[in-house]
């Protein structure tokens, strides 16, 4: 028997015990996170970098793709680096910083995608007043509280999950450490407030779907009243992205944490954390440059001067 004082690392999940596969698990994840770095990192560099894209729209969008960042940087590259090694250890302050951030991350994720529906709502429903209710101080700060918000929900929970007696062995059964997995190590009847304060954020993301639900219903209803076909197609192009987006962070992480036990298994479990905490944030850049024209138009731009400029440097120099 142990306690979380004597405990100095934990045993995360392996993907398999083979060597060749474990080997095919780390260039696969490495496929997938350079995609995802490339992906964000374009469109933090086009937002940034276009004037045209100076809007309340695209500013979320740059902290969308920063976040994706942050989620995929959070689990990728120690999962990596397990396989590569043939390992699954990770360290007591590892885990608990992996606990936070993944906590803080994802959290923030979810109220930026709650900011973003308002957006649109304001954007279709009420755009004479878009400059007044959307300006450039409201953006900053409504992003700034999705960020706060999850900031404070992550160090609550990690504070709590960390401060539990674990007697249970260190073994957790995910490939990155995770609230839900950790209580399962605990050996005292206090592992119950942690749940609380789970129920707790719960309810307050499920005021959120809510929020983001309502927001599309009244979109609809506006929509479909536009007389021309022109213009309900600009108007469903700029919402399609961001819900998709909505739906597959929604659906998996639900199905991650609310399927029934019957049909729960530790595979199942690993496929479901990867589709949500691996592929999302490497999948919603292109999702979300795939139908906006705009955003492919400043990205060419941008792509063609780098070009330029990598053409006339040489010549220019000589």
């Amino acid at each position: 028997m142990s306690n979380s004082s004597s405990i100095t690392q934990f045993l995360l999940l392996p993907f398999t015990d083979t060597r060749e596969l474990q080997l095919l698990h780390f260039w696969l994840f490495l496929g997938i996170y350079l995609a995802a770095l490339l992906g964000n990192g374009l469109i933090i560099t086009t937002i940034a970098w276009d004037q045209h894209l100076h809007t309340p729209m695209y500013f979320f969008l740059l902290n969308l793709a920063l976040l994706d960042l942050g989620c995929i940087s959070v689990t990728v590259p120690e999962s990596m680096a397990n396989s590569l090694c043939d390992s699954r250890v990770i360290s007591f302050a590892g885990c608990a910083a992996q606990v936070f951030f993944v906590f803080f991350l994802f959290g923030a994720e979810f109220y930026l995608l709650t900011v973003m529906s308002y957006d649109r709502y304001v954007a279709i429903c009420k755009p004479l007043h878009y400059g007044t209710l959307l300006g450039s101080r409201a953006c900053v700060h409504m992003a700034a509280a999705a960020w706060a918000t999850g900031f404070l929900n992550a160090l609550l929970h990690t504070a709590n999950t960390f401060s539990l007696p674990l007697c249970k062995g260190n073994a957790l059964g995910q490939f990155f450490c995770e609230i839900p997995q950790i209580l399962k190590l605990s050996c005292s009847h206090s592992y119950l407030r942690e749940l609380e304060l789970l129920m707790f954020s719960a309810f307050f993301f499920e005021g959120c779907f809510v929020f983001i639900v309502v927001s599309y219903v009244q979109i609809l209803r506006v929509v479909l009243r536009i007389p021309s076909e022109q213009g309900r197609h600009k108007a469903f192009s700029t919402c399609l992205p961001h819900l998709a987006v909505v739906s597959l962070f929604v659906s998996t992480v639900m199905f991650a944490h609310l399927k029934p036990p019957s049909i729960s298994s530790p595979s199942l479990d690993l496929v479901v954390s990867v589709l949500y905490s691996v592929v999302l944030p490497a999948v919603n850049p292109l999702i979300y440059s795939m139908r906006n024209q705009e955003l492919k138009g400043a990205l060419w731009k941008l792509m063609s001067g780098l070009f330029s400029e990598a053409i006339n440097c040489p010549s220019s120099s000589a």
